[in-house]
């Protein structure tokens, strides 16, 4: 007896990964601000033409977002800690 074959299936045609997606996902993780704005690019895309991708902008956006509040929370704590520390040494010529 011999065994059927099976053939692998081919993914539809025109579906591929959108690019932006790719990119997002690779600069968010050297600028979040790259990586949210090509995020946003590929939902915006892929929602328009069905493009495959959508997890890759979506978590690359979420990353994006982290990103950007670490930022802020060390742009504070370096700005209170200089101002507590001008505050105590008295030195104004910083």
């Amino acid at each position: 007896m011999s065994e059927p074959m099976v053939t692998p299936s081919e993914p539809a045609a025109g579906r591929g990964t959108n690019v932006f997606a790719i990119l997002a996902i690779i600069f968010v993780w050297f600028t979040g601000i790259l990586g949210l704005v090509f995020g946003y690019i590929a939902l915006s895309q892929i929602k328009r033409t069905g493009e495959g991708g959508r997890g890759m902008a979506l978590a690359a956006v979420v990353l994006g977002w982290i990103a950007v509040a670490i930022a802020i929370v060390i742009l504070l704590i370096v700005l209170f800690a200089g101002g507590a520390y001008l505050a105590t040494t008295g030195d104004t010529a910083a």
